[in-house]
């Protein structure tokens, strides 16, 4: 259905995306889903509200796993990771009033 099975991750993105996406998730995946994908659909807008370090991990097994096996494994790495880091220092700060 989605499933591109072909396509390299380094034929459509540039080191650039990476970065952006790794620094800016949310304003990263509105800017590049609005212009270039019509059928983002409501479960990935959920995603992208409430965790969208994992909404990137699960596309990028989607679309790259077969191409890209070693990009998809850091990729969620940095999910779990940044999730998490994430909800911990909302929380905190939460607790503090930052």
């Amino acid at each position: 259905m989605l499933e591109q099975a072909g396509i390299d991750f380094w034929e459509v993105h540039s080191i650039v995306f990476v970065i952006c996406m790794l620094m800016f998730p949310r304003v990263t995946m509105l800017i590049t889903e609005i212009c270039f994908a019509p059928w983002f659909g409501g479960l990935a807008w959920l995603g992208w509200v409430f965790a969208p370090r994992l909404t990137v991990a699960i596309f990028a097994s989607i679309f790259y796993f077969n191409t890209n096996p070693v990009l998809c494994v850091f990729t969620w790495l940095w999910a779990v990771t940044g999730e998490g880091t994430e909800k911990a220092v909302c929380s905190k700060c939460g607790e503090n009033n930052c």
